[in-house]
């Protein structure tokens, strides 16, 4: 990491309290990305709508700092091969529906809500995800 501040991860979280809360307030949703797009693909209840606005906006977000900074962004896929990505995409979607929820469901609007369940969750997704970086640099020589 280069020139790190902390001006950036304090508006990005900010921001992402905000939208989370605004969705709360005048949607009476929980921002779940996990089950917001799952919802979006298995059309839940006829709401489609807002999933699919709630989907483009992250995207388009995402376009939007990749077109006005791009040096952001570490160069497609950060050197790891598709299928390891696919892999890697498709176990995190698995972890999501087996826990019920994701990072952002659990860590972010849970934790806020002082659930248990969420904290016991996110304690969980960070446990292991720090056992996955070990094991991947270390126990099985895929290190950068």
């Amino acid at each position: 990491m280069h020139d790190f501040t902390v001006t950036g991860p304090l508006v990005g979280g900010a921001l992402i309290g905000l939208s989370a809360s605004l969705l709360l307030l005048f949607n009476g949703r929980v921002a779940g990305v996990s089950g917001i797009f799952g919802g979006l693909l298995f059309r839940e209840r006829g709401d489609t709508a807002w999933r699919a606005a709630f989907v483009a906006g992250l995207l388009l977000g995402g376009l939007a700092l990749a077109a006005a900074h791009p040096a952001a962004f570490p160069p497609a896929g950060g050197g790891r091969s598709l299928g390891l990505l696919v892999a890697a995409g498709l176990l995190v979607g698995l972890g999501a529906r087996l826990g019920n929820g994701c990072t952002s469901g659990h860590g972010v609007c849970g934790l806020s809500r002082l659930s248990l369940r969420s904290l016991v969750a996110t304690m969980t997704f960070m446990a292991t995800a720090a056992v996955t970086v070990y094991v991947s640099l270390h126990g099985l020589g895929a290190a950068r």
